[in-house]
């Protein structure tokens, strides 16, 4: 833990990615989480052991980028197939220092458009087997303007 606590942030991001062979790699279990308001969720709905209601599982790779999840959240979800539907993402992880969950936003796709973070996979976020994806979908026209990140308040 020491070691690793010295890593500055730069480093993390020169690290290059080892590419996965799918064909001999075992997919992972992804626990998905979605609304439909544009929010994500709030981390206490993640406590003691609860988790929302609203739950994909899909089993990926860790070099899954937001795009390629954006499609599969697209199939189970005919409404968000819509252009200019807008995705949040945002990894939830257990805070190492108490039972509470954190969220940490990550980036986000628009369906029919291309963007800056389509091409970001959860390895690069340092995604770990057992965290959680959480997805605010946007209708389109409710949609924030493009560039812009949302933040919880």
């Amino acid at each position: 833990m020491a070691l690793e606590s010295r890593i500055t942030q730069e480093e993390i991001k020169k690290e290059p990615e080892k590419p996965i062979d799918r064909e001999k790699t075992c997919p992972l279990l992804l626990r998905v989480f979605t609304t439909n308001s544009g929010r994500h969720h709030r981390v206490d709905e993640f406590a003691r052991g609860n988790v929302p209601s609203s739950e994909l599982q899909i089993y990926t790779w860790m070099d899954a980028t937001l795009k390629e999840l954006t499609s599969l959240v697209k199939e189970v979800y005919p409404e968000a197939r819509k252009k200019g539907t807008y995705f949040s993402f945002a990894i939830v992880y257990p805070d190492p220092r108490g039972k509470m969950y954190k969220l940490k936003e990550i980036g986000s796709t628009v369906s029919g458009r291309k963007g800056a973070d389509d091409s970001m996979t959860l390895q690069s976020q340092r995604f770990q087997i057992g965290d959680y994806l959480d997805i605010a979908i946007t209708p389109p026209n409710r949609a924030p303007p493009l560039g812009t990140r949302m933040r919880p308040f």
